[in-house]
């Protein structure tokens, strides 16, 4: 019954994928009237993600104006297939991995571009947000890194402004910077 009861809440609610690949399956010098759109494979999170379903990707597609403000606009598709190793599928649940192939322009997916990003129902991902307030906790030692004589790692630096941190959220390696502390 436990198990039901699982399963039953992770497939409620609107579907979440995130991407942790993406490519173009068109070979080169395809004809115009055989290209295919660009494939993203991932885990679904949540909810139950359907072939012909409408979908929406996040961030989409982001450039910066010329005040160096930046600016997101998602990606808005159609689910034309889904595959699971070499199962076709006309729906997909949480668990395991799946290829979903889209209406998305192939070269919006060649070599990963989409990694990082989140596919969901129209109109159902969270807000983009480009500023976020973190409370963080530093390991006092940087283990992994070669030191001098019998050290155990080398002391951690207290975070300052403007520093630039490698952040990972989900599937997704970014650079940030640090405004205040």
């Amino acid at each position: 019954k436990q198990w039901y009861q699982r399963r039953v809440a992770i497939t409620a609610g609107e579907p979440r994928l995130i991407v942790i690949r993406s490519f173009d399956v068109n070979k080169p010098g395809s004809e115009v009237e055989s290209l295919k759109g660009g494939v993203a494979g991932g885990s679904l999170l949540k909810g139950v993600l359907k072939v012909g379903q409408e979908i929406e990707v996040r961030p989409g597609i982001t450039t910066k104006d010329a005040e160096g403000n930046l600016h997101c606009v998602p990606i808005r598709s159609r689910v034309l297939t889904m595959f699971a190793e070499n199962n076709d599928l006309q729906f997909a649940v949480p668990g395991g991995l799946i290829g979903v192939g889209t209406k998305i322009d192939p070269t919006l997916c060649i070599g990963d571009r989409l990694v990082g990003h989140v596919i969901g129902s129209e109109g159902s991902l969270p807000p983009i947000y480009t500023l976020i307030e973190i409370q963080y906790h530093l390991m006092r030692r940087l283990l992994g890194v070669r030191t001098e004589g019998k050290s155990k790692g080398a002391k951690v630096d207290n975070l300052s402004k403007n520093e630039v941190l490698l952040v990972n959220i989900g599937s997704l390696s970014a650079g940030g910077r640090v405004s205040a502390i």
